[in-house]
């Protein structure tokens, strides 16, 4: 069992929800899907909506009356929030290093602070500081979130904006040859994602994988619950799958290799 009974150190993933303009279908899919229960987010937080595994939050379901433009890198996609323990100071750094701030730094009642980003590419994402709300409380097993990757038409000004925000290194990553993908690591060591390129992308996006126990098996609950899928293809790591909701919102599942094989 993976808890996170802290806040993160900055730079890590630390928080995923997603927009919806059904919450109703949107909770009976994941719920399908994933096992999630539900609560109310906060009193004065309108309809959003805490994703529970074993009763902690491992995501957020916000109401929106439509969904985000097309041209934003966000559209169809969960959001996903890097930990920082200075949302503000994190914010000038974004800006200084040449991406914009277009929403905040504001509080989110006494759950923490907040502010929306987007790197130089257009890849948007979230800024987190935790109070009451740390993040995603369970991650790294099944039903949870397990990473995040940028994926982008133009790596080199990725390689260059992650590292001056939030002090990364870049490792090449020789597991996967043909692909041009870079991990990102912490000042500690600890890898928190990567960045990808990928020169045919439409945009430049942070994309969410979850973990399941069997892959296969997510694809036939999710069809069943009304979503669509790809097929499962294993790689060097996981066998993965992509999966698009009912609503048009795309994300990765995977499951770690049973032991022994």
């Amino acid at each position: 069992m993976s808890y996170v009974t802290s806040n993160q150190p900055t730079g890590t993933p630390t928080w995923i929800e997603l927009d919806v303009t059904d919450l109703r279908r949107a909770k009976d899919f994941y719920a399908a899907l994933f096992g999630w229960e539900y609560r109310a987010g906060a009193p004065g937080a309108g309809q959003y909506t805490l994703c529970l595994l074993r009763g902690r939050p491992v995501a957020g379901l916000m109401p929106v009356t439509e969904p985000a433009a097309p041209a934003s890198s966000s559209a169809g996609l969960w959001r996903v929030y890097l930990a920082t323990d200075d949302c503000d100071g994190t914010a000038k750094r974004v800006t200084d290093a040449g991406g914009t701030v277009f929403q905040g730094p504001q509080d989110v009642g006494d759950r923490g602070r907040a502010a929306l980003v987007t790197d130089p590419g257009g890849a948007e994402f979230g800024l987190w500081e935790g109070r009451a709300r740390l993040g995603c409380e369970i991650v790294n097993e099944p039903g949870s979130l397990v990473r995040n990757d940028l994926t982008t038409p133009d790596a080199g000004p990725a390689r260059a904006f992650y590292p001056a925000v939030f002090d990364f290194t870049l490792d090449s990553n020789e597991d996967l040859p043909g692909v041009d993908f870079s991990f990102l690591r912490r000042p500690d060591g600890h890898e928190i994602g990567g960045i990808m390129s990928v020169p045919d992308a439409p945009s430049a996006a942070w994309q969410t994988l979850f973990e399941v126990a069997d892959a296969d098996a997510a694809v036939e609950r999710a069809l069943a619950a009304g979503g669509t899928a790809g097929t499962p293809a294993d790689n060097v790591y996981v066998r993965m799958a992509e999966i698009t909701d009912p609503f048009g919102n795309s994300f990765q599942v995977g499951a770690r290799p049973r032991s022994g094989e």
